[in-house]
């Protein structure tokens, strides 16, 4: 008989803390994440360790990545391959991600030179063409398995601007409507109360006050109650609820602030929404407490574009710098966004890979799609499609090839993400293979 010992918060008497379990206080609620004590009593006392729930995140950038700063040279494979520039940026998390060379979907020329957006993920061929239907998105194939399980069964997000709306299509090919506003999202993920109450409760946070303040006395009893691991892990998610409410109040505040001049034309309709990065990293962080609190397991988020991104040293429209026709002052400044869009990324699979879920990260827990559904944005070409997948258990830390022209299907791929979220599937839209040659779960 194993003779190991459970702590009393764990012991088998105890009746396990329910998974929807809020903490409330002055009409607002706050969800919790994932604890060892909202598992049953025999799951803790068998292991100890949850079994942590799979997600997916797909990040989508619709003016692409240079592709000679994004691949590795195609004479440099495998797990040995010579970092490019732009992965360099990611370089600590090497062994955490594989880039992909030669994936695309076929036939996607269509209406316009940005119409392949529309099925980045659905792999639906001629994109706005007449006659086109678009088809079901990868990312809710997952929802439609998964997504009863969570408060939201999917997120659908955007950063707005040209190409704005989201990613994901439903099964009758209808472009599902994106939610955009940080603010918005954190009120509906993570309060709850009358529409008085959490309007009320929206004015404090701009006010400076936090969430945790209102919640505060039963936060401390039940920390009290929990084991060591429970509170361990109740006190960062605590962290990062604080860390997001204040880069919420940061971001209001800054609005309010005057711009300083710069030695450019004076440029039309500069707003905050510009701040391509500032946008994308506050989105990021509501990925990640919603995947931290279970709130849900499928996500995706369009970045997007802005007419000139607040990027220091950029002084261009975001969409005639894509169109760069080699001139090298505009790839320079478009080297710059792309830079900072993958210190974001970086970022964000960080916190992922920092933050423990019943012994393991929630990187390994968590597939994340980065990339674009333009090869050569400058010739709106669709072919050839810079991407990443980091995390979801995979074996990672390396470089796959194909041919640059004659590609594999991307959709190949989809099958091998879906079914990590337990999609019971060996075909998606225009696959022809259950998987990629090379990339296999651990």
């Amino acid at each position: 008989m194993n003779d190991q010992r459970i702590s009393a918060p764990y012991a088998t008497t105890r009746s396990p803390l329910s998974r929807r379990t809020l903490l409330k206080g002055v009409g607002v609620g706050l969800s919790l994440p994932l604890l060892e004590s909202m598992l049953p009593n025999f799951a803790r006392a068998a292991t100890q360790t949850p079994k942590a729930p799979r997600r997916f995140v797909a990040f989508n950038a619709p003016f692409g990545f240079i592709q000679s700063s994004f691949f590795p040279k195609l004479t440099s494979t495998g797990r040995d391959y010579e970092l490019s520039p732009y992965l360099e940026v990611l370089k600590e998390l090497r062994n955490d991600f594989t880039v992909f060379q030669g994936l695309g979907h076929p036939q996607q020329n269509g209406n316009c030179g940005h119409s392949s957006a529309y099925t980045w993920l659905t792999s639906a061929r001629f994109p706005g063409l007449p006659g086109f239907k678009n088809s079901i998105s990868i990312d809710q194939v997952m929802a439609n398995a998964v997504g009863g399980d969570t408060r939201a069964p999917y997120l659908a997000l955007t950063n707005g601007g040209f190409s704005g709306q989201s990613l994901a299509w439903n099964a009758t090919g209808v472009n599902i409507p994106a939610e955009k506003s940080p603010a918005r999202l954190f009120q509906q993920l993570f309060l709850d109360g009358t529409p008085e109450e959490m309007a009320e409760q929206t004015k404090s946070l701009a006010r400076g006050k936090s969430i945790l303040d209102a919640v505060g006395m039963q936060a401390g009893r039940l920390s009290n109650e929990l084991g060591k691991r429970d509170q361990e892990k109740l006190d960062e998610y605590f962290t990062s609820v604080r860390s997001l409410e204040k880069r919420m109040q940061s971001s209001k505040a800054w609005s309010q602030i005057p711009k300083p001049k710069v030695p450019v034309k004076p440029l039309k309709d500069v707003s905050d929404l510009d701040d391509l990065i500032g946008r994308t990293r506050l989105m990021n962080e509501l990925i990640f407490l919603a995947i931290q609190t279970d709130s849900t397991r499928v996500a995706t988020y369009n970045l997007g574009c802005v007419n000139v991104p607040v990027v220091d040293g950029v002084s261009e429209p975001h969409h005639g710098l894509s169109h760069h026709g080699k001139q090298d002052e505009k790839l320079a400044q478009l080297k710059l966004v792309e830079m900072a869009e993958l210190e974001a990324f970086k970022d964000f699979l960080l916190r992922l890979k920092n933050t423990q879920e019943g012994g393991i990260s929630l990187l390994e827990q968590t597939a994340v799609l980065i990339g674009s559904n333009l090869g050569n944005a400058n010739a709106h070409d669709y072919v050839n499609l810079p991407l990443l997948v980091a995390g979801g258990g995979f074996k990672h830390g390396q470089h796959l090839a194909f041919d640059p022209n004659n590609n594999t299907r991307l959709a190949n791929l989809f099958v091998s993400l879906a079914q990590h979220m337990g999609v019971e599937t060996d075909t998606f839209g225009s696959s022809n293979s259950a998987g990629v040659k090379g990339f296999e779960a651990v």
